[in-house]
C-alpha cells in the first residue's frame, strides 16, 4: 500500500553551522566589541546573550540569514521570552521545532478525512504516516496538506509506492 510521512524537522547539522557561523560573525562585528553578546546550541536550543533587547534582536537577524544561507526554513525557530541573567546580561532562547505536535496533526487529519479521498492518517513518533490504495490520491494529499497548512514548515519524506 503506498505511504508517505508528513514531517516537521530541521536540518540539526545546518542548523549547528548556522550558529557557528553566527558565533564567529558576532566575535568579530565591531558593534559587539567589549559586550557579552554571544550565541550557544544546546540540546536543540539556541541561546542568545546580550546586553539589551537591541542586541538580541541583530543577533537573530544575523541567525536567520545565516539560516536562510544553509536553505533552512526560519519558520522551525521558537522564541522564547527574554530574562535577565545577572548584571545588565538578557537571555533569550529559541527552540527549534522537531516533529509535529499532537494538535498540527490532528487538523491535519481532519482536513485528510474532510477531503473525501480513500487514504488514511495515523501520528507515528512526531510523524504523520499517510496511506492510501492510490498514488495519485496520496499526491492529491500532499497537494491539499500545503494548500491548508502554510504557515508551517512541513516536509514530506518517505513516499513509497
Amino acid at each position: 500500500m503506498p505511504s508517505f510521512d508528513t514531517i516537521c524537522e530541521a536540518s540539526v547539522v545546518d542548523v549547528r553551522h548556522a550558529v557557528d557561523n553566527t558565533s564567529r560573525e558576532v566575535a568579530t562585528r565591531f558593534d559587539f566589541k567589549g559586550t557579552p553578546a554571544a550565541i550557544e546550541w544546546k540540546d536543540k536550543d539556541i541561546v542568545l546573550i546580550g546586553n539589551a533587547d537591541f542586541q538580541l534582536t541583530q543577533i537573530e537577524d544575523i541567525l536567520r540569514n545565516k539560516l536562510t544561507k544553509r536553505n533552512v526554513d526560519v519558520r522551525f525557530l521558537q522564541k522564547g521570552d527574554i530574562h535577565k541573567a545577572g548584571g545588565d546580561r538578557v537571555t533569550l532562547t529559541i527552540q527549534i521545532r522537531s516533529g509535529i505536535d499532537t494538535e498540527l496533526a490532528k487538523k491535519i487529519q481532519r482536513v485528510v478525512k474532510d477531503s473525501k479521498r480513500k487514504v488514511q492518517a495515523q501520528l507515528q513518533d512526531g510523524k504523520l504516516r499517510i496511506s492510501g490504495a492510490k498514488r495519485d490520491d496520496l499526491q492529491a494529499t500532499i497537494a491539499l496538506i500545503r494548500q491548508e497548512f502554510p504557515d508551517d514548515p512541513l516536509g514530506f519524506d518517505n513516499f513509497r509506492d
